[in-house]
């Protein structure tokens, strides 16, 4: 079973085509990086698999689970980091954790063994009782990251959730991500317009314009386009 499938994906907006038709899939502990320009379909995408919408035409199915029949259960064993920041900065870490388990049904005793694990994951063990007003730009965004893993799911999405952060920050949440991939076997789909983040992915998808214009392993990406690098390819694939 795949973590994610997505199959002949449509959505428009008027005229725009946001999303062309597009087929991707995700296996079980796999990490898969979805890099494409400002424009290209990432935020659409992410809008439909976290339920915000609806596809016009197509199949998502998460889990096994088609969203279009039962969205609750799919997306009850998916967490998400967002591109724009989801936390109450007025809110301890751990009040915001509390909220999120609650949504999830946790019990007492699962939010305090999962709560100090996650914590500990990214590196805020000491910080529960810390107001996330006060964190860093990089901090809360690792607590973000135990909140979408605090409810143990297996498929991540993050969001461009390294845009403002700066090259240290960048690194270190991508260190703790993939981390995480490799001791709990979750499947992770990193959305980004970097092309140094996606040189340490399984596998590459290039989305530009609502179409996928290349997937595969980043050795295979260089080979088709016959680049030495990983952004002179990128343009390639996107400069028309």
């Amino acid at each position: 079973m795949h973590a994610l499938n997505v199959e002949k994906v449509t959505k428009a907006y008027g005229a725009n085509r946001a999303l062309d038709g597009i087929d991707l899939q995700l296996r079980t502990g796999e990490f898969v990086a979805l890099l494409g320009p400002n424009g290209a379909g990432k935020s659409t995408l992410m809008q439909l698999l976290t339920g915000l919408f609806v596809p016009d035409l197509g199949r998502i199915d998460v889990l096994g689970v088609d969203m279009g029949i039962d969205a609750p259960r799919a997306l009850a064993g998916l967490g998400v980091v967002f591109q724009q920041m989801a936390l109450d900065l007025d809110l301890t870490v751990q009040a915001n954790l509390s909220f999120h388990a609650r949504l999830h049904g946790m019990s007492n005793f699962h939010l305090r063994e999962r709560t100090a694990q996650c914590l500990a994951d990214v590196g805020l063990s000491d910080h529960g009782k810390t107001v996330v007003r006060t964190l860093s730009g990089g901090n809360r965004r690792k607590v973000e990251l135990a909140r979408a893993m605090l409810h143990q799911p297996q498929l991540l999405l993050m969001d461009e959730a390294t845009v403002g952060l700066d090259i240290a920050s960048r690194q270190q949440l991508m260190q703790r991500v993939r981390s995480l991939q490799q001791r709990e076997q979750v499947a992770i789909l990193w959305a980004t317009h970097l092309a140094e983040e996606a040189s340490q992915a399984d596998r590459v998808i290039v989305l530009h314009r609502g179409r996928v214009r290349f997937e595969g392993p980043v050795d295979a990406l260089l080979s088709s386009t016959e680049c030495e690098d990983i952004e002179t390819a990128f343009m390639r694939l996107t400069e028309a």
